[in-house]
């Protein structure tokens, strides 16, 4: 069988079997109500946009300057000539947000993790990861050399016995979400740095999901679980809630941002951000730093759409995230709900394997500051009525 019959049968499968993933197109700009192709206006409640950056006037017109004053790109790679004033500015002030002393940035979070293993480890080293870690880590994870372990979800116990597995290596790094994107679920990061300092490891936080969103000031899972200032070493995004549009970095001690920059592939062999997702990630700091109504308007709708569920019978994973799971089972009966709730005008996405294990398909309704309580009441009641039809 030649590889694209083989392929095709393969997608034809995923068809028979209602599992098949659908893009749908926007017809204008990401907010709390986009405009679907074929369908209207609906209701976003599966977006990364938390604090609803991805329109605002104040990076839209930051990034129109940029490209007015610094140009649409940099046609290279930074070690050669592709660094402008800008770029730098943005790493100082990513460093000076989350307490470090360097960052790095990438062209995503995806590069960020990729290109940190296999950089800074070799086999004399090892790297240990929760079993539930993003998949840009797990990839990333496989490219090195070094000796792997992986503990289970949040279990401090077993994290313990990787420790201890891994006690001879030459160095050790601890490889956590801060925020598990599919549960919304929190890294015990107290008893992690704990642990992490007792043996002697790395402890780096993917803190992606929390970037903006977690923390009175949006500094993240270390600032929400009272460890702000005591993790290593964080990868994060521009393109969820600081933006929403592209890049991603490395902060942390400087010795190892600047091994980073002579050594990071993904970083070497990569375009330059280009300066307008630069322009428009400061204007979004400056509004993040200036101003908690966003970070405060956030956790406040995050508190009612989690209450207002659960008081309505739908049955939710605990937490105090924006990303709310509810979780269905079969992935073919959560992208019917999907589907359902979209015609109902409310645009949430089910997940399935292998985005998430077998049985465990679910449909991830995310909350940003963008939605008003009409939004939010709209979306819970479609979301209720929608669920009755799966008990």
């Amino acid at each position: 069988m030649s590889l694209l019959s083989t392929l095709s049968l393969e997608l034809d499968q995923m068809t028979s079997a209602g599992t098949m993933k659908r893009e749908l197109a926007l017809k204008g700009p990401q907010g709390a109500v986009v405009e679907v192709e074929g369908v209207g206006e609906v209701i976003m409640l599966t977006s990364n946009n938390y604090l609803g950056l991805a329109n605002h006037p104040h990076v839209i017109e930051a990034a129109e300057k940029a490209e007015r004053d610094y140009g649409y790109g940099l046609a290279s790679v930074r070690f050669i000539c592709g660094t402008q004033t800008i770029h730098r500015e943005l790493e100082e002030r990513i460093a000076a947000f989350l307490g470090t002393e360097d960052t790095i940035l990438y062209g995503s979070a995806w590069n960020a993790n990729e290109g940190l293993f296999a950089t800074v480890t070799t086999d004399q080293d090892a790297i240990i990861s929760d079993e539930l870690n993003h998949a840009s880590i797990i990839d990333g994870v496989r490219l090195a050399k070094a000796r792997k372990e992986r503990y289970k979800n949040r279990d401090m116990d077993d994290f313990r016995r990787a420790l201890e597995a891994t006690k001879d290596a030459r160095n050790k790094i601890v490889m956590t979400d801060g925020v598990f994107s599919m549960e919304g679920s929190l890294a015990p990061l107290a008893e992690m740095v704990e642990l992490s300092r007792e043996y002697g490891a790395f402890l780096v936080v993917d803190d992606s999901h929390a970037t903006g969103v977690l923390g009175k000031t949006g500094r993240g899972t270390g600032e929400e679980l009272g460890v702000f200032g005591q993790i290593d070493a964080y990868t994060s995004t521009l393109g969820k809630a600081l933006g929403g549009s592209h890049g991603g970095f490395t902060t942390g001690p400087k010795v190892l941002i600047e091994y980073l920059r002579q050594k990071s592939r993904p970083y070497l062999f990569s375009n330059t951000l280009p300066p307008a997702v630069v322009m428009g990630s400061l204007a979004a700091l400056d509004l993040v730093e200036k101003d908690t109504t966003l970070i405060e308007r956030l956790h406040d709708n995050t508190r009612y759409f989690r209450e207002q569920l659960t008081q309505r019978g739908v049955a939710v994973r605990p937490g105090t995230h924006p990303i709310v799971p509810i979780i269905i089972g079969d992935t073919a009966k959560a992208i019917a709900m999907s589907q359902e709730l979209l015609r109902r005008g409310v645009y949430v996405s089910g997940f399935g394997f292998p985005v998430v294990p077998q049985g465990q398909a679910r449909l991830r309704c995310q909350v940003s500051a963008a939605h008003t309580r009409e939004h939010l009441d709209r979306a819970i009641f479609a979301i209720a009525d929608v669920a009755k039809t799966v008990e």
